[in-house]
């Protein structure tokens, strides 16, 4: 069983930034892929941002540019930065590892708002 345990989701204003991070009970180095997925009220869970165990990542249209997805091998930690944050990014933001078999965690909430 993997465990994945999140922090740094919150309030923030609009343009305003934040880190999630993510920390896996196992090396990162067993994990395929890891990265992060959000819902909002009403919508389907979607992708926002994963990263593979070579590196390659791969972020959702509407987060180019701004989020940047890393991860931190001797800590079995993923983080997500996310900058110029704006209502249509608030949601509950998912932690997610490949083994190949999917694991999710708990969720922190992200709200946008003055």
């Amino acid at each position: 069983q993997v465990q994945l345990v999140e922090s740094g989701g919150g309030l923030v204003q609009p343009g305003g930034s934040l880190r999630l991070s993510c920390a896996a009970s196992v090396s990162t180095f067993r994990i395929y892929a890891m990265g992060w997925f959000r819902q909002a009220p009403g919508k389907q869970r979607e992708l926002v941002a994963i990263i593979t165990s070579s590196g390659t990542i791969n972020y959702a249209n509407s987060v180019k540019g701004r989020f940047t997805i890393s991860k931190d091998d001797a800590k079995n930690t993923v983080y997500l930065q996310m900058n110029s944050l704006t209502a249509g990014d608030e949601a509950v933001y998912y932690c997610y590892a490949a083994l190949p078999t999917g694991y999710w965690g708990q969720g922190p909430q992200v709200t946008v708002s003055s």
